[in-house]
C-alpha cells in the first residue's frame, strides 16, 4: 500500500482511504440494531481486512447511514485496531445553532465512535453559506481551537462543495491542517478542482480526495464509444483503476476515499493503490484519459452554462434544472436516474411540459440556445 505524507507533518497515511458512506446492508434490520441497516459483521470484516492489508486512514460522518455509520466504525476500530487508524469524521455545521453545539455533537460523536479522541476532524461541506451562517457566526474556528488544546481532535480540517474563489477564502482564513475535495478527470474545473488541489498543498495541507469515481459514474453504464477507448490502452486497466490513477498521478493528493460497500471493491482497490506513484502515467496514458473526457463531454445534449439569465420562467419551469438532469443522464448513460429526478420536477409542476412557448427565454439567454426545442427533447426522453 503507498503511503504518503499528511501535508505539513511527519508522519504518511495510507493512499486509498476506507469512506464509510457506503457500507453494506441488510434489508430487513433487527429493530434494535445499533448499527441500523448495516450489515455489521460484512463491515467490520471488511474494515479490518482494510487496516490489515496497510489501509489506515478511516473516514466517516455523524450523517452517514442515518448517524449509525460512526457506531459501526467504532465497533470496527475495538479488539486493537483503533491504535492501527487515523480516524477522520466530520462535523454536521447544520446541527451548529449556538456557540456551544460544536463541544455537544464533538462530545456525542466520541461516545459513538467509542474513542477518546479523533485523529482528524472535519467541518463537513462547507459552502459560502455555511462559512458565513454557521462557522464565523457561532465562531467555530475557535472551538477547533479548544478540541485540539484539549486533546479530543489532533487535526483541524474542513470538507467543501462550492467555487474555487470561496475555496481559496476558507483556505486563508484558518491554520488548517487539511482539507477534503471533490475530484476526477470529469471535475478538474468543478468546485475546488486541480487548482484548488495545488492552492492547499502549496500552503502545506494535506489534500484528501472525495468522489474519485463521481459517484460510481465514471465505472457503471460505461458509453461503448468510452470503452473502445479504454481498450485501446497498451496496459490494461479498469474504469476504476483509471480512475483513481489519473488522481495518483498528483504528487499533491494525500489521501483517495472509496467508499466500498463489497468485499471485492476493497481488494481491487487495495491492489491498484500499491504501486500507484505519482508521476507514473505516460503521455500516452495521460492523452488516453483526455480523450475519454472529452467523448463524456461531448455527450452533453444541451450547452447550458446554468447562468440563470432565463429565470424566472413565467410558468415556473426550471429551465437550467431541466437541462441539467438531461445532461447527465446522457453524459453518464444513466436515463434511468435523469427519469427519477426528472420526476420531481413533474410532482412540482416545474417540468418542461409547462413551457407554452413564450420565448422569452430565448431573448435574455446569452448562449442563443433554442430553449423551446431542447424543453420538448428534453421532457421526451425523460418521461
Amino acid at each position: 500500500m503507498q503511503r504518503r505524507k499528511f501535508g505539513k507533518f511527519d508522519f504518511e497515511v495510507s493512499l486509498l482511504g476506507f469512506g464509510c458512506m457506503r457500507l453494506p446492508t441488510v434489508a430487513e434490520p433487527a429493530p434494535d440494531s445499533e448499527v441500523g441497516d448495516i450489515d455489521q459483521e460484512k463491515a467490520i470484516s471488511m474494515l479490518r481486512y482494510a487496516i490489515d492489508q496497510g489501509v489506515n486512514y478511516i473516514d466517516t460522518a455523524y450523517n452517514y447511514h442515518g448517524g449509525k455509520s460512526e457506531v459501526l466504525v467504532g465497533k470496527a476500530l475495538a479488539d486493537g485496531y483503533r491504535e492501527k487508524a487515523y480516524l477522520a469524521t466530520k462535523l454536521p455545521v447544520w446541527h451548529v445553532n449556538c456557540e456551544e453545539d460544536g463541544d455537544r455533537l464533538l462530545n456525542e460523536q466520541l461516545e459513538k465512535l467509542a474513542t477518546d479522541w479523533i485523529d482528524m476532524y472535519l467541518l463537513h461541506a462547507l459552502n459560502k453559506g455555511s462559512w458565513n451562517d454557521k462557522v464565523l457566526k457561532y465562531n467555530l474556528l475557535s472551538f477547533l481551537d479548544r478540541a485540539k488544546a484539549d486533546g479530543r481532535i489532533k487535526y483541524a480540517g474542513f470538507s467543501f462543495h462550492d467555487d474555487l474563489d470561496t475555496f481559496k477564502e476558507i483556505v486563508d482564513a484558518y491554520d488548517w491542517d487539511f482539507c477534503q475535495i471533490q475530484l476526477n478527470y470529469m471535475d478538474q474545473n468543478y468546485q475546488a478542482g486541480t487548482e484548488g488541489l495545488r492552492y492547499a498543498a502549496e500552503k502545506g495541507l494535506a489534500v484528501v480526495i472525495m468522489e474519485p469515481l463521481r459517484g460510481g459514474r465514471l465505472v457503471k453504464n460505461i458509453p461503448d464509444e468510452i470503452q473502445a477507448v479504454w481498450d485501446q490502452a497498451p496496459i490494461k486497466r479498469t474504469p476504476a483503476e483509471w480512475a483513481f490513477r489519473w488522481l495518483t498521478n498528483f504528487p499533491e493528493v494525500t489521501v483517495i476515499l472509496s467508499g466500498m460497500g463489497k468485499m471485492e471493491e476493497v481488494q481491487e482497490n487495495i491492489k491498484t493503490m500499491t504501486d500507484a506513484a505519482p508521476n507514473s502515467l505516460t503521455e500516452t496514458e495521460l492523452e488516453l484519459i483526455n480523450r475519454v473526457q472529452q467523448i463524456y463531454n461531448e455527450r452533453t445534449r444541451v450547452k447550458c452554462t446554468d447562468c440563470r439569465y432565463c429565470l424566472p420562467c413565467p410558468q415556473g419551469v426550471e429551465i437550467p434544472r431541466v437541462f441539467s438532469i438531461l445532461n447527465h443522464a446522457s453524459v453518464y448513460n444513466v436515463m434511468d436516474e435523469g427519469k427519477w429526478q426528472y420526476k420531481a420536477l413533474l410532482d412540482k409542476g416545474t417540468d418542461a411540459s409547462q413551457c407554452v412557448q413564450c420565448g422569452s427565454c430565448e431573448s435574455l439567454c446569452p448562449q442563443n440556445l433554442e430553449i423551446i426545442k431542447y424543453l420538448e427533447e428534453a421532457h421526451a426522453a425523460l418521461t
